[in-house]
């Protein structure tokens, strides 16, 4: 290979050695990091960035040379939050860890849920990865099952995420707009009325459906908390299952 030949990839690229760089790449990918949770993934533009580190456009195509680069930096950040600093010695309780601690990371930021699909496979990836797989070496199993084990817990994590992440929004639109609450209590009261939806109905004997909904909707504490349990519950069951399904006991 050439050694004027550029990577794509930019963990293949070195950052620039000049003798007084004006940035590195940690710096920018904190700047990143900050508007995209302050203004969401859309404003990150290489004109917004720059003018986060008050610099022109043209000075930060230096350091980075694409948007994918940026997404690279801003997934591999994220990735390095999610890293536990020391795995509990029992394989469960470092499963758990870990997918606490996912969840964590990706709620502080949830615009990466959907956003960094397409994001380079970066140095601390491999940690994460590397670390997931650690956390099931007391476990009998082969590479391609600790892999399989690994993937499951991991899809689950982000299942959740993406589930918790679109009822936070929800309940935070109802805030801005009250409209759209009442609205959506007007059509649930309409649709029960049809006896259409017995089952959903079964949930209101107690407590009107709709006023259960209002209620979610408004009461943000009780909701985030309602979906930690149900994290928990959904955790429990999936490496109960895996246990079993991997003949482990």
């Amino acid at each position: 290979m050439s050694r004027t030949q550029k990577h794509d990839l930019i963990w293949l690229r070195p950052e620039p050695h000049d003798r007084r760089p004006r940035f590195n790449r940690e710096q920018i990918t904190v700047a990143v990091l900050k508007i995209a949770d302050i203004e969401g993934f859309e404003a990150v533009t290489m004109k917004r960035i720059a003018e986060e580190l008050a610099c022109g456009t043209m000075t930060l195509y230096y350091y980075v040379r694409t948007k994918a680069d940026i997404v690279a930096l801003m997934h591999d950040a994220i990735l390095a939050e999610i890293l536990v600093p020391e795995l509990p010695a029992d394989w469960r309780e470092a499963v758990c860890a870990i997918a606490r601690r996912t969840r964590d990371v990706l709620l502080a930021h949830p615009w990466s849920v959907v956003s960094l699909g397409e994001a380079q496979f970066g140095p601390n990836a491999m940690r994460h990865v590397e670390q997931s797989l650690a956390a099931l070496d007391a476990l009998d199993l082969c590479p391609a099952d600790k892999l399989a084990f690994w993937g499951a817990v991991d899809d689950y994590v982000f299942g959740s995420v993406l589930r918790a992440v679109t009822s936070l929004s929800r309940m935070a639109a109802s805030k801005k707009n009250p409209t759209l609450l009442a609205d959506a209590m007007a059509f649930t009261a309409q649709q029960l009325a049809t006896k259409r939806f017995p089952r959903l109905a079964t949930f209101g004997r107690e407590r009107p459906l709709q006023d259960q909904f209002a209620h979610g909707m408004k009461a943000s504490q009780h909701r985030t908390a309602a979906l930690a349990a149900q994290f928990e519950r959904g955790l429990d069951a999936i490496l109960d299952g895996l246990v079993l399904s991997m003949n482990l006991r």
